[in-house]
């Protein structure tokens, strides 16, 4: 099994999608009476981001949710001081905690901040050049446009201290692993097919064997290579944490150590309650099936406390039933959350 130090963590909290919500502690009321999110900078300093009028017309603020990240990363572009200082000051505090969690890289993504393909590249590029400017840690590119995903790989490649991560290529993407050679850097290449999604464990070690065979053919070496064998909620399809642990150690057993094994962990867990307690025993399923890299916030689950967990615990055993298809539909999971019982007894030893 990896050990807490080899294992490769891409902190994904520098990104638009990420929310917290209105009914969260750090939510309250700044000194000029605006609704803002309380944080402390690299100062030490208490500080308030508040709620940009765009973001309270949103329709995930209606829905009691504040996309934070998208917030900053609007506000400090906008700059109209004193709230963009203030934005940027936020996003440090965002990267800065993400680096002391362990993370290795930090992926950047700005879908979100706008729907218009040209504000993304700008806000991809001006995020990608920032971040870079606080940090020697390797940022990751990340958006399912090549466009956007060229501007950041392009502004990285000027001005990081290191060889930006290309995330992600896939037969259908093959311009991302030109990329890749381009900025000498690792990749993630994911198993997704000519078709489309895998639908089991055979397509998913198929596609990525293609993919990898692409990337190697293009002069990366397996050791910038990781593969995502594609984690799936298994609220839409139980069997699927199975298929994807069983894809994690075939890959491992036809590339051996050299090659990194990832995923998008949290994937998991989406439309389920208690996703930390999903997401934090699918990691140590992963990392015991050979993953030794994953996409993920290492400070909502560090990696020490998940390798800690405590698997004589119910709510430990409840989730592996649900995570490996035993506990069909997750109804023993559901039930015993409906009861109390997966909050009143901690995973974590």
């Amino acid at each position: 099994m990896t050990a807490p130090d080899d294992f490769v963590v891409i902190g994904e909290n520098v990104h638009a999608t990420r929310f917290v919500r209105r009914t969260d502690p750090r939510v309250g009321t700044d000194e000029h009476g605006r609704e803002a999110i309380a944080f402390v900078d690299a100062a030490g300093t208490n500080r308030w981001l508040p709620m940009s009028e765009a973001e309270q017309q949103s329709a995930t603020y209606l829905e009691g949710k504040i996309k934070h990240v998208r917030l900053a990363v609007r506000t400090a572009m906008s700059g109209l001081e004193p709230d963009a200082s203030t934005a940027l000051a936020y996003l440090e505090t965002i990267v800065r905690d993400q680096i002391a969690g362990g993370a290795r890289f930090l992926d950047l993504n700005v879908d979100e901040v706008s729907i218009q393909a040209p504000e993304q590249v700008e806000a991809m590029r001006w995020l990608a050049r920032t971040v870079s400017s606080w940090t020697a840690v390797s940022v990751a590119i990340d958006s399912p446009s090549t466009e956007v995903l060229t501007a950041g790989v392009e502004e990285a490649i000027r001005h990081a201290a290191a060889p930006p991560m290309v995330n992600s290529a896939s037969v259908e993407r093959l311009e991302a692993l030109d990329l890749a050679v381009q900025a000498g850097g690792p990749v993630v290449v994911t198993a997704t097919g000519e078709s489309g999604m895998p639908t089991g464990v055979e397509e998913r070690v198929a596609n990525a064997k293609h993919i990898v065979e692409l990337a190697v053919d293009r002069g990366i070496p397996l050791d910038r290579i990781h593969v995502d064998p594609l984690v799936f909620p298994i609220a839409v399809d139980g069997a699927s944490g199975t298929h994807c642990l069983t894809a994690y150690r075939e890959l491992r057993e036809r590339y051996g150590p050299e090659i990194h094994l990832t995923g998008g962990i949290s994937n998991v867990s989406f439309g389920l309650p208690l996703r930390r307690l999903l997401n934090e025993v699918f990691l140590l399923l992963a990392i015991e099936a050979a993953a030794d890299s994953g996409i993920l916030d290492p400070i909502a689950s560090p990696l020490r406390r998940v390798l800690a967990l405590d698997r004589d615990s119910q709510p430990f055993r409840l989730a592996v039933d649900a995570l490996t298809g035993v506990d069909k539909g997750c109804r023993a999971y559901l039930t015993a959350y409906r009861a109390g019982e997966l909050e009143s007894t901690d995973a974590v030893r």
